[in-house]
């Protein structure tokens, strides 16, 4: 699917040059007069980024990049404005804005931006999709596996797994060996891996 640049701006005139510039260099592009207008359309996984105008009536430009984090966290934002506003731009960016230019930056400027953007966003996306996929893996385990692995990424030894849950050894080199087929893995690193990619705690 090709990304989309949603351009979200009250000036209409702006909002219409840069859509058709955007358009003539070959990118995919929907625009909105509104922050509400943009979150009442938003789609669920559609890949793309944001221009987002800074001051607009209503939703101002952070307010909606604040919802944007909670609603669509993948899509990175590019805030446009008319007015250098340093404090702004410094309140942006900590929130993860991934650049902020002036309506009057260059065509290649701007180009550049989104080019950025859409990287960034390719990145997340991958990122995002490997972590679903993980925890995925994660889910079918058992719950016994699931308190095997949990010992086993922690680096417990199959006997200190098996005092600690009060079964044989013998009976925690089965569950280890059923965790690691269920994972894909033929390493406990690997399982470190994966666990600490889902954010599980690895202290012991």
């Amino acid at each position: 699917m090709k990304p989309v640049v949603h351009i979200v701006d009250d000036d209409e005139s702006y909002r219409t040059a840069t859509a058709r510039l955007l358009s003539a260099h070959g990118h995919r592009v929907e625009v909105h007069e509104s922050g509400d207008q943009f979150l009442a359309r938003l789609p669920a996984c559609e890949p793309g980024c944001v221009l987002l105008d800074l001051q607009m009536p209503g939703q101002s430009g952070l307010q909606i990049q604040r919802r944007l984090c909670e609603l669509a966290p993948l899509l990175p934002v590019v805030f446009l404005t008319g007015e250098g506003d340093i404090k702004a731009s410094v309140e942006a960016m900590k929130a993860g804005a991934k650049d902020f230019l002036e309506k009057s930056s260059t065509t290649a400027a701007l180009m550049e931006a989104i080019d950025r953007a859409l990287i960034q966003y390719e990145r997340q996306r991958a990122e995002y999709d490997r972590l679903q996929a993980h925890r995925a893996l994660v889910a079918r385990l058992s719950p016994r596996e699931g308190e095997v692995f949990r010992f086993l990424i922690r680096g417990h030894l199959n006997k200190q797994i098996a005092y600690a849950l009060g079964i044989s050894e013998r009976t925690v080199k089965v569950h280890r060996h059923q965790v690691m087929e269920k994972l894909g893995v033929r390493s406990a690193a690997e399982a470190v891996s994966i666990a600490a990619n889902i954010g599980f705690d690895l202290g012991r």
